[in-house]
């Protein structure tokens, strides 16, 4: 059986601005905001939800398979995907199309202002798990994606019976009420922020009981705050680790679910996940680039023992595992 991440693959153009966004943003005049932020530095780096996710898997022992359209452009990055461990042969190249490419600006306190081209990615709504092959998942995440294709999946895995991680974030803009109200139902996870899980109750109208009775695990992510698990009736707080320094926070949230659902594969329980993911996150903040964070699981173990305390059940991390 495979696990399967579907989403975004794409070029990411990572930029600094030296300032505070804040502070030339006019809350009384946001009706004609116009404003140019000059960056001095800018890193191209490669990313996209999907890749993002599987990298941290792989550094984790997991080998999942990413379902996702590229551009004719992508050719480096093939190789570079291949070169960690990661099986491409479900990234299908669209010929005359670019990949997507991702535009971001961070600013002194890490807030950051995106643009998002879709490029090839629009061509995903045209793959299907029948079409690929992989009716044997054993889950299936839909992250940011075209957003007909995420609709598209979710139906699919309920019509085949096959488990679904629902993950919206940076498409809540584009999603309506009735793609989250068909989509979010039957999940076997969901993940959001904060701001993203107020989107779906505003899309939806549903309240935070009302979506976790429609889902079997909510994993809600609290930046500083940690994060929380909700599964059935347990509540479980998880805390924050330990921030060494910060390059940049792009791909934290990709790195906690890659590590969240490396954890969950080899059986650990929720809390461990979602420590794992924790610790994930500060890697990928601790680098420049979404794929940059690099460790060994001998290493991730010893800082998650220094961060959290000791934990035998890690040990299962040192089993290599195909997804």
């Amino acid at each position: 059986m495979s696990f399967v991440i579907t989403g975004s693959v794409a070029y990411d153009y990572l930029m600094r601005y030296p300032g505070r966004f804040r502070d030339h943003i006019l809350p009384e005049n946001l009706d004609s905001l116009s404003v140019s932020f000059l960056a001095d530095s800018m890193q191209r780096v490669r990313g996209g939800v999907a890749a993002n996710i599987a990298y941290t898997m792989r550094l984790l022992g997991v080998s999942p398979v990413i379902l996702a359209s590229v551009g004719e452009d992508f050719t480096d990055y093939r190789h570079w995907l291949e070169a960690q461990g990661l099986n491409t042969e479900q990234i299908v190249e669209v010929p005359d199309e670019l990949t997507a490419t991702f535009f971001v600006s961070t600013d002194l306190e890490q807030n950051q202002i995106a643009n998002f081209y879709a490029g090839a990615m629009n061509h995903a709504r045209y793959l299907t798990l029948e079409g690929r092959g992989l009716t044997d998942a054993s889950l299936v995440i839909i992250s940011p994606n075209d957003p007909v294709a995420m609709l598209n999946y979710a139906q699919e895995c309920k019509r085949l019976g096959i488990p679904y991680a629902y993950d919206p974030s940076q498409q809540i803009a584009r999603l309506s009420g009735d793609d989250l109200q068909e989509s979010v139902p039957g999940a076997a996870f969901l993940f959001c922020n904060e701001y993203e899980l107020a989107m779906v109750q505003s899309k939806t109208g549903w309240s935070l009981d009302e979506i976790r009775a429609q889902v079997t695990t909510l994993v809600l992510t609290l930046g500083k705050k940690g994060s929380v698990v909700y599964t059935g009736d347990e509540v479980i707080a998880v805390p924050v680790a330990h921030l060494e320094r910060i390059e940049d926070p792009t791909g934290a949230g990709d790195a906690y679910r890659g590590g969240f659902f490396a954890a969950a594969i080899n059986g650990l329980p929720y809390a461990v996940c979602g420590k794992i993911g924790s610790l994930c996150s500060v890697y990928a903040m601790e680098n420049m680039g979404t794929t940059a964070h690099r460790f060994t699981v001998n290493e991730f173990i010893a800082r998650y023992t220094r961060v959290f305390g000791p934990e035998p059940a890690l040990q299962l991390l040192r089993q290599p595992t195909v997804a």
